[in-house]
């Protein structure tokens, strides 16, 4: 019997779903075929983009509502164009811009993204989509998928997390990351911090929030404010963004980290999280590292 598939589209303009998708943002998208294949939330996801007309075409296999969890997560109603036209008027902006045209942010579930970023400190792409592939095998739940396909798993919620061992989170090949991951989670799951609160401060309030909490220093916290909660200002500094900022706007002088956060928080205006992941992958395209389908790269992705 063949399972029913649920489908749309929607006609965006300027949307670049490989780019958006291999940007380093999410960590649970595979391309097979043409089709992306994902989890949100507890479904299973295909999404194909058309050649010529570039429309993006959806597919689940469980009845998917209205389908708002799905644009919102892609966040296709938004205008790009009023985005980028945000940005400073400056070389090096213009050249990430005609790069990466069509790269979107995405906004992603908050407790996922939070342990997803967990698991990336010093870690190279394909090792964190490992660690967050055996996380789900192992701890999230079965959840429907298509006819012969692989199974597919839900992200393990935080208080499953929260009852694992470190030892049986580290059979997951995350390394030290278990501790803070298991930490984060225990935190989580008793309710001493809420995740949905967090969204309802100010942005240093809720970075604030959530680097207290274990493992969690300022640049996962900034990743986790902008990816899942569109806090438009978050400005995320890893090593690609660093290099970025000096090799594009600095070359040659070797300023310290401190005066290029400084440069960073004031430069880059409203919607400065944007700016920071058009540098960050046209820097890595740059380096010719970028991330390709078959999800082999060398470069160290993720720095403290």
């Amino acid at each position: 019997m063949t399972k029913h598939r649920y489908q749309t589209e929607w006609r965006v303009m300027e949307y670049d779903l490989a780019a958006t998708l291999e940007s380093g943002q999410a960590f649970r998208w595979t391309e097979r075929g043409g089709c992306w294949e994902g989890v949100v939330g507890r479904r299973w996801v295909g999404l194909r983009q058309r050649s010529g007309t570039g429309a993006i075409e959806a597919e689940t296999v469980v009845e998917p509502g209205d389908w708002g969890w799905l644009k919102d997560y892609l966040r296709v109603d938004e205008d790009l164009g009023a985005v980028l036209e945000s940005f400073p008027k400056d070389p090096p902006m213009a050249a990430a811009v005609g790069t990466c045209r069509g790269l979107r942010l995405l906004r992603q579930e908050t407790w996922e993204c939070l342990a997803s970023f967990l698991l990336s400190s010093t870690k190279q792409i394909p090792q964190i989509r490992e660690g967050v592939r055996l996380l789900c095998e192992r701890f999230g739940e079965l959840i429907e998928g298509p006819v012969g396909g692989d199974r597919v798993f839900a992200f393990p919620t935080a208080t499953v997390l929260a009852g694992v061992s470190e030892g049986a989170l580290r059979e997951c090949r995350i390394g030290f990351r278990a501790k803070y991951l298991k930490g984060t989670a225990e935190v989580v799951a008793r309710g001493g911090l809420s995740l949905v609160e967090v969204g309802c401060l100010s942005l240093d309030e809720a970075r604030e929030r959530l680097v207290s909490l274990p493992g969690v220093g300022p640049k996962i916290a900034n990743c986790v404010l902008l990816f899942a909660y569109g806090f438009p200002r978050a400005f995320p500094v890893d090593v690609w963004v660093m290099r970025a900022l000096r090799e594009l706007y600095f070359p040659g002088r070797g300023l310290m980290a401190s005066r290029l956060k400084r440069f960073s928080e004031t430069h880059f205006g409203p919607q400065a999280g944007y700016a920071q992941q058009y540098l960050f992958h046209h820097v890595r395209m740059r380096a010719g590292r970028v991330v390709n389908r078959r999800g082999t790269e060398e470069e160290k992705l993720y720095g403290d």
